[in-house]
């Protein structure tokens, strides 16, 4: 069974009452045809027919405000993108192994953003596909196969990175190869409560490169989506991972940095969640938001990480980096930047942030609220003193504020953190609207 705490939030079948004939009807063609697999949000499933900027609308025409798909970051459907796509689409889609101009040019954009330490770009079609791509390259420039990650952390769906994503559950048991490590916990602490959560967290990076180094495991890489999106939503304080890199680096491990879910401006004060610690990674990876939902993804890296890989085997991926995908990326960037969108995150942000903390005065179920611009953890837990965490009562938050028109979910290792993931053009009114539905929801719990 998966660990993912949003299973908490699925599709109920003893709540199927609640849905329509037509929805009882889709949710049994679906099961039909897609298989045992696949999973619903939320214990009422919604039938999603349109989305147009922060607003989804199901197919009765009732809208509910998306503070969750950072996949359209930008916005569903946002017509800068739709049109870019639709243009390109018009006059040329083909690889990579053609000259095209397109691909260069938002290389370029696109490295503009980073250090200029990582100045060379591999494009993929998903993040899983980047992220498998950076332990590819990361195996081959320090010969060793170590992986560590954090104890829920998720990077994908392919067979190398799944075997390393906790997360999915024990039907897909971790390699063998694979350390877990508890996440930076800056709420509870370290493994014994330790208040330097940096220290505490580069503390586990060492115990796990001891147990690889006494099974005769070679360590190739520390990977950690920068604001352990999975594990809680950790972003303070800022700095924290410096240590754990540094750890990692000396025992001759890479650092890659799993963007994501952090990158393009979410978090507000950084445009990469790895900026907000000084570190520049050896390998950063991106995907899902790169092209406001258009498949593009990205590994940027080091040349000299690269090297090696480079020189002894070739990389080609059909339809990574081809031009619809390029033209896609470019848009989103556009838009990002001409509508200072990470300015808007830090914004908007610190008033969602504010209106958790003013619930918490008048909810003791609110335990902590943290994050970064427009990725936000509120935990809720049913001691403040204990920290006894309120898991059932996180999964009816989630399904009250979706019945009240306001889409978020949950997270963490004990399922018990409201995740808070809006889109970037999240207006003020927004803000206000989703933190009054939390606080209705709060109020019946």
């Amino acid at each position: 069974m998966s660990k993912d705490p949003a299973m908490l939030n699925a599709f109920n079948p003893d709540a199927s009452h609640a849905l329509s004939d037509h929805g009882r009807a889709l949710v049994e063609k679906r099961t039909r045809l897609l298989g045992p697999a696949y999973r619903l949000f939320y214990e009422e499933p919604l039938h999603i027919v349109r989305g147009e900027g922060v607003w989804l609308y199901d197919e009765a025409g009732r809208a509910y405000l998306d503070a969750y798909n950072n996949v359209a970051s930008v916005g569903h459907c946002r017509p800068e993108v739709v049109a870019a796509i639709a243009h390109q689409a018009g006059v040329l889609n083909t690889h990579t192994r053609y000259l095209n101009e397109g691909i260069l040019n938002y290389a370029e954009r696109l490295l503009a953003t980073f250090p200029r330490e990582l100045s060379q770009v591999m494009f993929a079609c998903t993040g899983s596909e980047a992220n498998d791509l950076a332990l590819r390259v990361a195996r081959r420039h320090t010969g060793g196969t170590g992986i560590i990650v954090t104890e829920l952390a998720y990077h994908g769906v392919t067979a190398t990175v799944a075997e390393m994503s906790p997360s999915l559950g024990s039907a897909v048991p971790l390699g063998s190869h694979v350390r877990t490590v508890l996440p930076p916990d800056g709420y509870r602490g370290g493994r014994n409560g330790e208040a330097d959560i940096g220290a505490a967290f580069a503390r586990e990076v060492q115990r796990a490169i001891d147990d690889m180094l006494r099974h005769g495991v070679k360590p190739a890489a520390l990977i950690v989506d920068t604001v352990f999106s999975s594990d809680g939503v950790f972003t303070d304080p800022p700095g924290f991972l410096r240590e754990a890199v540094e750890t990692a680096r000396r025992a001759g491990a890479l650092f890659i940095a799993d963007e994501v879910q952090a990158g393009f401006g979410r978090t507000g004060s950084k445009m990469w969640g790895f900026e907000r610690h000084g570190v520049i990674p050896d390998i950063v990876t991106m995907g899902k938001p790169m092209g406001n939902g258009h498949p593009v993804s990205a590994m940027v890296a080091k040349p000299d990480v690269i090297e090696q890989f480079g020189r002894e085997a070739r990389y080609f991926n059909t339809f990574g980096g081809n031009p619809v995908s390029c033209a896609a990326a470019m848009a989103t960037l556009d838009v990002i930047q001409r509508d200072g969108l990470q300015q808007n995150a830090a914004k908007i942000g610190t008033q969602i942030r504010d209106g958790f903390r003013a619930l918490a005065e008048r909810h003791n179920i609110v335990g902590d609220v943290r994050g970064d611009g427009l990725f936000i953890g509120v935990e809720l837990v049913r001691d403040r003193a204990t920290k006894e965490p309120a898991t059932q009562e996180t999964a009816y938050v989630v399904n009250e504020m979706r019945r009240n028109g306001v889409l978020i979910s949950s997270t963490g290792i004990r399922g018990n953190t409201l995740k808070i993931r809006p889109l970037l053009p999240f207006t003020a009114e927004n803000a206000n609207l989703l933190v009054d539905a939390a606080g209705e929801a709060l109020r019946t719990l």
